[in-house]
């Protein structure tokens, strides 16, 4: 594929990544044209580019996609989202885009239906598949289940949540009665109490709630309760111009009966102090509105009209409120006087103070606030006298109520008097919201529970210009659930594939412990010194700031001070008036102003003494079981962080020993409209959530999986008698063996198998299908048994003759012990013997040697061979006399033999005689003919000559390559001792400077989400972000860190600088075009190999980016080398010198054979004689051309400056051949294959033509 032609994904801050093809490589850049015209040309680090599939496709499953990273997930989801496809699994996770509007048939009961009993995979995506899954999780494991549904505010958390219930209750709870509707009848009451809204969500959740569905043994629905964490007590007395407070207030002025209105005074919001600061608009829908009389609106409302969306309408939801609190249990007189609490908190609000001179510096209540006061007490149950004198005086001193003995009353400031009025109707309305809850789990059937299914719904991670203590808490809650999941998804998903023994590769996440211990910490962790400060005689804010920063900012990148901030605004707090705190998603800037106020939710002893004593039944109840904090004292009282600390913990506790199902809710954009999507903002949010981290461990994870007894359990009665019988593991062996998957879609671990992701659904659709395919699934069944016990059988032979062979060979090396230490001794004690019958028998080559002369004399034939004869019977005889003699010493044997000698020498110098005669006269004839047959040969010679002299020319040159490849060898082997050495010195160094260079990515990374964070804030406040944003492209490299360290270097990487300075060429901004065309037509050799040096690095750069985002599975087609050479450059070497510049060609051939190709594994041994060659021939350090020969393929002829892209890009040092024994041959032998296979005629580069 040419790169002009490769489409890929770019980074974009605005868009998430927009599409474009890659066009040149330009160093560790390359130059990228955007598909969209809007989209100027750009150059783009490698580390933002990402490959892309097919742009216009979408999957179910995002673990589907060719293509696995974070930018063809974003695409998946915005394609999905554009036809109203939602939903979408990363695995067993569902990704939730919230469409802000209803979708016809999504939640209807036929589409409930659709989705009982079906696993994951068989139908689209769908919250309702998370439940279904959840509820057969506790079925087959027999253990509880949560479903946590987390998101950012507006993401449609709650939504989500509602439908789960809806799905569990109405499937399930129908046996049980009255239980599914008062399940089902909590959601509107709570959110009409604990919903508002927000700049970011119509429908805000500003509590936390954990509810659970209780199922007995039959696993029907018998009970429920509702657990609620840390409501916005601020939000009662204060809001944002564009927010508002608590949904109920605004119900009851819109559509509260008149009567009741009249009962309880309740006029329009713009009359009410904690309604009127912020938005005082309705939410209506064209029929409500016209419902609303004129002196219930707002000037707002008048102004602007009522507030759209598609859940909400403040008219139709107290009476839906209304009902829903009735089927919950509450009477009539009951529901009047929850209402009658909410209308005298407002009524509470506008009660007002001014100074009063006469009080001692102290204060009372203006004038015109009289009628608020006596409304909010007839409302509250309480005296008005006694509720004046409880806002504007405190009880020093006290007996119960000041009725009786001594009580000292302080008088209270004007801002004193506010505060204690804004604290009693932040606990009235608090309790209230407590008391609802414990009614309505009061209200649900409860039998025995056996197990139950837990929805937690919180408040999302949330970040605003101003961020007080509920963010605080709120964010700590998230980092806390937070790393649940990446222990349970990442943590515990890799321990558990390693314990199985599944050879997973281990893939990284980002911990946030230490964020949560800054935090949590009992020693030194911001509630501790938040506690700590509140302890004081007079807490202060900046004091306790001064002390976050002084204890826990030194050196810490999590914590720093608020003009680190990139958001303008945050830089004009003092250091002693916030903290910057980096969070998971990214950092918030944290007012302390009202921590210390907000941490303490006790009323002084007047309020609560007069609060304790009220009329109302409703408002006594709510206050009858508390515990004074003030009457403690300050140093025993209970922090509202110390209590949600242990809600949290408790709840934490609750998911740890539960089954465990997450749905990620997204929120699509900031204007909260249907059909938009922003990329950069989905992109923060699945980065945030860790969805790019379970992406990858999806990608070689096998997140089904089931015990070998569930699954034996769960299908043996879909099988014969027969089959039933077979042992669990077996049992599981044969039929997933059977089924036709493919190997890569399980894996058998230690106690279970494992499926990859939709593969389980797959296996549990075969396996319940109609009798004749379950008929066909039997056979092969019992098909793969037979062979299974066959191949053990053949196993057990072969190993039964492989020990039978081995005693065989163990015997007779026995034996041929024994034959050799007898033969030991024999010899060692008959030696002198047979060492003299040695000498004396070879005695008779001698004679033969006289026979020969004798046999060539022409006189005196006769007598010669007479005496040859007697020595012959002599030395028998001497042989004779030894053999016969045991005792016969050595000194005889000697003599013996010298006799024998001296008697063969004479004749032998005799015969000798003769012959040299004889010889003188033949000597003269036999060298005329001599003459003539030397003159016939020299010709002949000649010729020989000549075709030896080649083949040692052949062999002088292997030699001298087998030689220079022994001395490359010895180099290199110096070259790492040395490098071994200094390696041992700079072990610690380079460790130290590794760890900073991850600190100093792991901190750019979180600048970047910092920098996101504050964009979107700046966009929503009109606000002004300073500086850019972090590149990861500016990280330092391992190289600078070491300059900046002046490590000493091994003679190695000295020779490497060394040789890159010497290069008077920067060709680092040159184009890959230019670099190409340079090579093919330039004649500087200098040029010639600066540019290749430069052209292979680029395409190293390349392959290897390309090698990181391919599928793991593919990646054995791209081969374009063997792979010996490959993991040969993961190894780093040193050129050796003089090679680089006018280095000779060299040739090289090694084996090649393809994965899954012939001689491949699992290939039958036969096959691996059928590998093929590859062929190289380097000119130079890179190679020039290329060849693939295979028995059964095309060879594939490759060429520089032709086929570049798919040519080896590795320079000759890097490919260890020279070091291969063998691999390197000779010239003649390269251009035979190449010109045999139709190769065209190649000009060397430093044979060109100046």
């Amino acid at each position: 594929m040419t790169m002009d032609k490769q489409l890929v994904w770019v980074r974009d801050p605005n868009e998430g990544f927009i599409l474009a093809r890659l066009h040149e490589l330009m160093g560790e850049e390359a130059d990228v044209f955007p598909i969209d015209n809007k989209y100027p040309k750009r150059v783009c680090n490698f580390e933002d580019i990402f490959p892309a599939g097919d742009p216009a496709k979408s999957v179910d499953d995002n673990c589907e996609l060719m293509f696995l990273n974070e930018a063809t997930l974003l695409n998946n989801i915005l394609i999905r989202y554009k036809k109203n496809k939602i939903y979408t699994y990363v695995a067993n996770i569902l990704l939730a885009v919230n469409p802000y509007e209803d979708i016809p048939d999504m939640y209807s009961s036929n589409t409930i239906k659709k989705y009982q009993g079906k696993s994951l995979g068989e139908l689209p995506p769908h919250v309702f598949a998370i439940a279904d899954k959840a509820f057969r999780d506790m079925k087959s494991l027999k253990m509880s289940q949560s479903i946590i549904v987390s998101g950012e505010s507006g993401a449609g958390k709650t939504e989500s949540t509602k439908y789960i219930l809806k799905y569990l209750c109405e499937l399930w709870a129908k046996a049980a009665g009255p239980v599914e509707q008062k399940i089902l009848d909590a959601n509107p009451i709570l959110e009409a109490f604990g919903n508002a809204k927000t700049t970011r969500n119509n429908n805000s959740s500003r509590f936390g709630k954990f509810m659970e569905v209780h199922f007995n043994n039959k696993y029907q629905v018998v009970g429920g309760h509702i657990s609620h964490y840390l409501l916005e007590k601020s939000r009662i007395c204060t809001q944002s111009a564009e927010e508002r407070n608590y949904h109920v207030f605004y119900l009851l002025c819109a559509g509260a009966p008149q009567e009741l209105r009249t009962q309880l005074k309740i006029t329009k919001p713009d009359d009410y102090l904690y309604l009127k600061n912020g938005c005082t608009q309705y939410f209506t829908s064209p029929s409500s509105e016209k419902k609303i009389s004129a002196d219930r609106k707002s000037k707002q409302q008048q102004a602007k009209g009522g507030l759209r969306d598609p859940i909400l309408d403040d008219v139709e939801d107290f009476e839906r409120l209304h009902q829903a609190l009735a089927r919950v249990g509450l009477s009539e007189e009951e529901r009047v006087a929850v209402y009658g609490v909410v209308s005298g908190v407002l009524h509470l609000g506008n009660v007002e103070f001014e100074e009063d001179s006469g009080a001692r510096g102290g204060c009372r209540v203006a004038a015109h606030c009289e009628p608020a006061l006596h409304t909010c007490a007839a409302l509250l149950g309480v005296d008005p006298a006694d509720l004046r004198m409880a806002l504007v005086a405190r009880l020093m001193q006290s007996s119960r109520g000041g009725a009786k003995g001594t009580a000292i009353m302080v008088p209270l400031k004007t801002y004193e008097a506010n505060n204690a009025r804004d604290a009693l109707a932040k606990a009235v309305y608090s309790r209230l919201f407590d008391y609802i809850v414990h009614r309505i789990n009061a209200s649900i059937p409860f039998q025995a529970s056996a197990y139950y299914i837990g929805v937690l719904d919180i408040a999302g991670f949330e970040y605003f210009q101003m961020n007080s203590f509920e963010q605080f808490c709120i964010n700590y809650c998230n980092e806390k659930l937070q790393q649940f999941f990446n222990e349970r998804i990442l943590k515990n998903e890799q321990e558990l594939y390693k314990r199985e023994g599944l050879n997973v590769p281990e893939i990284r996440f980002v911990d946030n412990q230490d964020c949560i211990d800054l935090i949590e910490s009992k020693n030194h962790g911001i509630f501790h010194l938040l506690d700590e400060e509140s302890k004081l005689p007079k807490p202060e804010f900046s004091h306790f700031t001064h002390s976050v920063h002084k204890q826990l900012g030194v050196n810490n990148n999590r914590l720093q001070v608020p003009r680190s901030s990139r958001l303008k605004a945050h830089r004009t707090l003092r250091d002693d008036e916030g903290f910057l705190l980096r969070h998971f998603a990214g950092a918030v800037c944290y007012n302390t102003n009202q921590f210390i106020e907000k941490n303490n939710d006790a009323l002084h002893a007047s309020l609560e003494f007069l609060v304790q004593e009220s009329n109302s039944k409703l408002v006594q109840h709510l206050f009858q079981n508390t515990d004074n904090n003030n009457a403690k004292g300050k140093l025993n009282f209970i922090s509202v962080g110390a209590k949600f600390q242990s809600q949290l913990s408790q709840l934490m506790d609750k998911l740890k020993e539960n089954g465990t199902n997450f749905v990620r809710c997204i929120k699509p954009n900031s204007r909260m409209v249907s059909r938009e999507l922003e990329g950069g903002l989905v992109l923060a949010q699945l980065q945030c959530a860790g969805t790019t981290a379970v992406l990858e461990l999806m990608e070689h994870g096998y997140p089904s999986r089931a015990p070998f007894h569930d699954l034996h359990h769960m299908y043996h009665s879909y099988l014969p008698q027969k089959l039933q019988k077979l042992s669990p593991k077996v049992f599981c062996e044969a039929i997933v063996h059977s089924m036709g998957l493919s190997d890569k879609d399980y894996k058998f671990g230690v106690t279970r198998v494992f499926f990859r992701p939709g593969k389980y659904s797959e296996f549990d659709t075969m396996m319940k299908s109609d009798p004749e395919n379950l008929k066909s699934i039997v056979e092969a069944v019992l098909s793969w048994l037979v062979k299974s016990r066959w191949r053990k059988s053949i196993f057990a032979v072969l190993s039964i003759i492989k020990l039978k062979n081995k005693i065989v060979y163990r015997r007779e090396c026995l034996i041929l012990l024994q034959k050799t230490i007898r033969g030991h001794l024999v010899r060692r004690k008959h030696r002198p013997r047979y060492q003299g019958l040695v000498k004396i028998n070879a005695l008779h080559h001698n004679l033969k040697d006289m026979e020969s002369v004798t046999s060539q004399l022409k006189k005196e034939k006769d007598s010669a061979q007479r005496n040859i004869e007697n020595l012959r019977n002599s030395i028998r005889n001497a042989c004779a006399a030894i053999k016969s003699n045991e005792n016969i010493s050595r000194a005889e044997i000697d003599n013996l033999y010298s006799k024998l000698t001296k008697d063969v020498e004479t004749q032998m110098a005799s015969l000798q005689k003769a012959m040299v005669d004889q010889k003188n006269r033949e000597e003269q004839e036999r060298l005329r003919k001599m003459e003539a047959e030397m003159r016939a040969a020299e010709e002949a010679k000649k010729r020989e000559q000549e075709r030896i002299k080649q083949e040692e020319e052949h062999r002088r040159l292997k030699a001298e390559m087998e030689a220079r490849r022994k001395a490359e060898e010895a180099e290199r082997l110096r070259l790492e001792e040395q490098d071994r050495l200094a390696a041992l010195k700079l072990q610690k160094q380079m460790e130290e400077a590794a760890k900073a260079d991850q600190e100093n990515r792991e901190r750019l990374e979180q600048e970047r989400r910092d920098h996101e964070m504050a964009v979107r804030l700046a966009k929503e406040t009109n606000g002004h972000v300073e500086g850019s944003p972090p590149q990861l492209r500016s990280f330092p490299t391992m190289e600078s860190i070491n300059g900046e360290n002046k490590l000493n270097r091994s003679e190695r990487v000295r020779m490497q600088q060394a040789m890159q300075g010497k290069q008077k060429y920067d060709l680092s901004k040159w184009k890959y075009s230019e670099l190409r065309d340079t090579i093919n037509t330039s004649c500087d050799i200098e040029l010639l190999e600066a540019c290749r040096h430069e052209f292979h690095r680029r395409l190293k750069v390349y392959h290897a980016w390309k090698a990181k985002n391919a599928r793991k599975t593919t990646m054995a087609d791209q081969e374009r080398a063997p792979q010996s050479i490959m993991d040969a450059a993961k190894t780093p070497r040193v050129p050796q010198k003089g090679e680089i510049l006018g280095a000779r060609h060299r040739y090289f051939r090694i084996p090649f054979v393809r994965a899954g190709g012939p001689g491949g594994p699992g290939a039958p041994a036969a096959d691996s004689e059928r590998r093929g060659w590859w062929y190289a021939h380097f000119d130079g350090q890179y190679v020039a051309r290329q060849m693939e020969l295979h028995p059964d393929k095309t060879p594939v002829l490759l060429q520089a400056g032709v086929d570049d892209m798919q040519m080896c890009e590795l320079s000759l040092e890097e490919t260890g051949l020279t070091r291969k024994r063998g691999a390197e041959i000779l010239e003649h032998e390269f251009e035979r294959e190449w010109a045999r296979h139709g190769g065209p005629q190649y000009t060397p580069h430093d044979q060109r033509k100046r």
